[in-house]
């Protein structure tokens, strides 16, 4: 078992190394570029389409399962989760305050990313047998790039299938059952089942009940995250420009190390709050397509640009929330790691502080059970058809329970390099249909200006 662990953390060094780092950066620039930083310049325009897109379509000629802004919610759902509570603390502690200047950067790139996947999983989204439409960057690879380019669609649902048992179910669970027993009491045992239970019921009811699930539980939790980490900000209101000052400076020099903090070079910076970024926002990784190729839309450009906000939600705002926290409280030099950074940071600002980030951290770590089992089950369909459907919930149900009072060391590395693998064929496809999304892009803003110049002539 030792040999194989270090087997896989040598993976791991190298899919989450500078390569990897570099083409993720690389090719949410090159979109961003090639879109004309459409996505920054049009974040209005995405807020607009899904507030607008908050009900279900009665029009029969759209086509689609769910609207576009539970489609926005499952994808939330499956990204807004430990990564935002713990994967920015560990940041910080490793890289330094720095660490989440680039984390902006990577979110700011990752919006075009975001926002190509989803148009490519519209445009390419397939109807299976059930009659449900499915899509994401195995059948965008498969559809748009041709047949000799199937194999890497294939490599892709294979990685996605083995990853969310990991990284969206177990390491979950265990998350959730180590929260709750440490600040409430709760047995691991206890808290697996009744995750389990509830995890059952929602994926009973498939996609459908998926979003609803989403639709309400996701806004709740966002702003009961985002209110309290507003608390501890004005708790510390007076420390606020200092901390940006620290974090620009940071980004690009090195921290001495103080109190708790070991200390971190400028690339530990750049590093993992690129690789944590990712990690958080899953811009590039490819699982959020699959949730948006599932929207009510006849236009996959109305989708990518409803998609993009996912990004622009978790890392710019709730991972802002995290890590300007734990940057103005002065808790980064504690020499707490993980959540319980982010539960020190909480605690020293608001009574029972480190209850509500483990409430927090709970229903985020849920949530993205369910988002992932979503994201798992497509992968899974991909490869062995709608009968492994059934098999699949059961398996990834029964997990849960095994995963909240299990040790997950090793489950952790396994997923998250799996991750890093998901996302290579998917930027290689992004890269590679690049024209396509540029083509649609340009396509929808001419109509729309022209619709508008009519419009007004009328």
């Amino acid at each position: 078992m030792e040999a194989i662990t270090e087997f896989v953390g040598l993976v791991n060094g190298f899919v989450w190394g500078t390569p990897m780092l570099v083409m993720i950066l690389g090719v949410g620039l090159f979109l961003s570029l090639g879109l004309r930083l459409m996505p920054i310049l049009k974040l209005g325009t995405g807020f607009k389409l899904l507030w607008s897109g908050r009900l279900p379509d009665k029009d029969k000629t759209v086509k689609g399962d769910v609207s576009p802004f539970n489609a926005l919610m499952t994808s939330l759902s499956a990204t807004i989760g430990t990564g935002n509570i713990a994967g920015v603390a560990t940041a910080i502690f490793v890289g330094g305050p720095g660490a989440l200047f680039w984390m902006w950067c990577t979110a700011l790139v990752g919006m075009a990313t975001k926002y190509s996947e989803a148009v490519l999983a519209v445009k390419f989204r397939e109807v299976d047998a059930q009659g449900n439409h499915v899509g994401g960057p195995m059948y965008y690879i498969k559809n748009g790039l041709g047949k000799k380019w199937a194999w890497l669609g294939t490599l892709f649902a294979i990685f996605g299938s083995l990853a969310g048992f990991g990284i969206g179910n177990t390491v979950q669970a265990n998350s959730v059952a180590a929260a709750l027993s440490s600040n409430f009491g709760v047995p691991a045992w206890v808290s697996g089942v009744v995750m389990m239970l509830l995890v059952g019921a929602v994926l009973m009811g498939g996609i459908k009940r998926i979003a609803e699930v989403a639709g309400k539980l996701v806004p709740f939790m966002t702003i009961f995250y985002i209110t309290a980490g507003l608390g501890v900000l004005i708790v510390h209101i007076q420390d606020i420009p200092d901390a940006f000052a620290l974090i620009i400076h940071s980004a690009f020099n090195p921290v001495a190390a103080q109190g708790g903090f070991a200390g971190a070079a400028v690339w530990a910076a750049i590093r993992f709050g690129v690789a944590r970024g990712v990690f958080s926002n899953e811009a590039g990784l490819g699982s959020a397509p699959i949730a948006h190729a599932a929207a009510q839309t006849n236009n996959p450009v109305a989708q990518g640009l409803v998609a993009m906000l996912g990004t622009f939600i978790d890392t710019i705002v709730v991972c802002s929330i995290t890590g300007l926290a734990i940057v103005v409280s002065g808790s980064w030099t504690s020499g707490e790691n993980g959540a319980a950074l982010t539960s020190y940071a909480f605690s020293q600002a608001l009574p029972m502080g480190n209850y509500i980030v483990a409430i927090a951290l709970s229903l985020f770590a849920f949530t993205t059970i369910i988002g992932w089992s979503f994201y798992s089950e497509k992968c899974v369909q991909y490869l062995f058809g709608i009968k492994a459907v059934k098999p699949f919930r059961l398996l990834w149900t029964i997990a849960v329970p095994l995963g909240a009072v299990s040790s997950l060391d090793f489950v952790w590395l396994l997923a998250d390099t799996l991750n890093a693998m998901m996302a290579i064929p998917n930027l290689i496809a992004l890269a590679l249909l690049s024209p396509v999304v540029f083509g649609l892009t340009r396509e929808y803003f001419i109509k729309k200006r022209a619709d508008e110049a009519a419009k007004a002539q009328s």
